[in-house]
């Protein structure tokens, strides 16, 4: 017992070294509550085209499939949100891929993290986890103790909002467990009634292939018509469901140089997103997750909100 505290304590304590917003531990088990929320989910195709998210349904909800004898998750949330903002009349980008792609900043912090554990701890089996596999990374989050689910289906926190990365080491090492915190969206609707696309279909429930994300980043045919009027000139991803949350008014600025935008980001025009050329999108977006839409999916992002004009 006194070994799990003490390793507990060292591995928090680590993870707030390398920059962690906060860290919370839950034990490795099946995800009884999400499964059935997950295959109604999937049976609506709300998942749109993203068809990888019905493969390894059942590595989604044990992280025991994933790393032989996990016992712990340990959660991890890395902020990201930026001092200076984009201007709202031009096209714009979800802050998350202001700057560098989370993938690589974080997936370097959590080797870090299992490098200590190893070092510190001993022989440890783990793996790191950055939303790039089947994990359902806000459902441990919220089982850690490190925010709850708000309507908008966003990890929220009391502290600082949720403009953060959510990211997990799945270790066979077994720890002291975090227990969940209340929700407190109490009777807010901000999230649903802003939506620009009616996307949250319900509290709670988000039709993915209706989100302005799913259309600039994960659709890879044309987007529908119908929605141009609707876009409010996002061009990749959109914050509105956060920006509307009365708890973002307590989000503070990130302290990862790496998440720093190039400053054409900020003072590039309408006009200018418009003649925007491979050159210059390779230039401004070189270690960017826009890099994900590529050059063309850009473009086809642009035009479209060009047509509503």
């Amino acid at each position: 017992m006194q070994n799990r505290r003490d390793h507990t304590k060292q591995i928090k304590s680590e993870a707030a070294r390398l920059g962690f917003l906060s860290c919370g531990i839950s034990k490795a088990e099946f995800l009884e509550e999400e499964a059935p929320r997950l295959e109604r989910w999937l049976q609506q195709n709300m998942h749109g085209e993203m068809q990888y998210m019905e493969n390894h349904f059942d590595k989604r909800l044990d992280p025991r499939l994933l790393v032989d004898g996990a016992r712990s998750v340990i959660s991890l949330l890395l902020n990201y949100y930026p001092e200076k903002k984009q201007n709202d009349q031009s096209y714009k980008i979800s802050k998350y891929a202001y700057g560098t792609d989370y993938h690589f900043v974080i997936k370097d912090k959590l080797k870090e993290l299992l490098h200590f554990i190893r070092s510190e701890i001993g022989e440890v089996n783990g793996r790191a986890f950055v939303d790039s596999a089947p994990v359902l990374d806000k459902a441990w989050a919220a089982r850690s103790g490190l925010g709850w689910m708000g309507k908008h289906t966003n990890l929220l926190t009391k502290d600082v909002g949720s403009f953060y990365f959510i990211a997990e080491l799945i270790v066979d090492l077994e720890l002291e467990y975090d227990n969940p915190v209340t929700d407190h969206c109490g009777s807010c609707t901000a999230c649903i009634d802003a939506c620009p696309t009616q996307a949250i279909v319900q509290p709670y429930v988000v039709d993915g292939s209706k989100c302005i994300s799913y259309f600039t980043i994960e659709l890879k045919n044309e987007i529908p018509s119908g929605y141009e009027d609707q876009f409010d000139n996002w061009m990749f991803g959109c914050d509105v469901c956060q920006d509307v949350c009365p708890w973002n008014r307590f989000s503070k600025s990130h302290k990862e140089p790496l998440f720093d935008p190039k400053p054409e980001l900020l003072t590039n025009s309408r006009k200018d997103w418009e003649e925007l050329t491979e050159d210059v999108f390779a230039d401004i977006f070189r270690k960017s997750a826009v890099k994900r839409t590529k050059f063309t999916g850009l473009k086809r992002n642009i035009a479209y909100l060009k047509n509503k004009d």
